[in-house]
């Protein structure tokens, strides 16, 4: 599991494609809950932090600050 290690501002992609057709979602908040953002539309969801990490594929872009 050492590569599901996310940060604030990570792009990721999920197991679900969005509605939109785009895959990308950005981390925005991080707590509890995680609020991440369609890369697409910009769509925004907030999700349980243990149901993020189930549905979480991998990270596509690491935030580097």
């Amino acid at each position: 599991m050492a590569d599901k290690e996310f940060n604030l501002h990570d792009v990721v992609e999920m197991k679900k494609q969005h509605p939109c057709g785009t895959n990308a979602w950005k981390i925005i908040r991080m707590g509890a809950d995680i609020r991440i953002k369609c890369e697409g539309c910009g769509h925004s969801v907030m999700i349980p932090r243990n149901e993020f990490s189930k549905k979480m594929k991998k990270i596509l872009v690491k935030n580097e600050s």
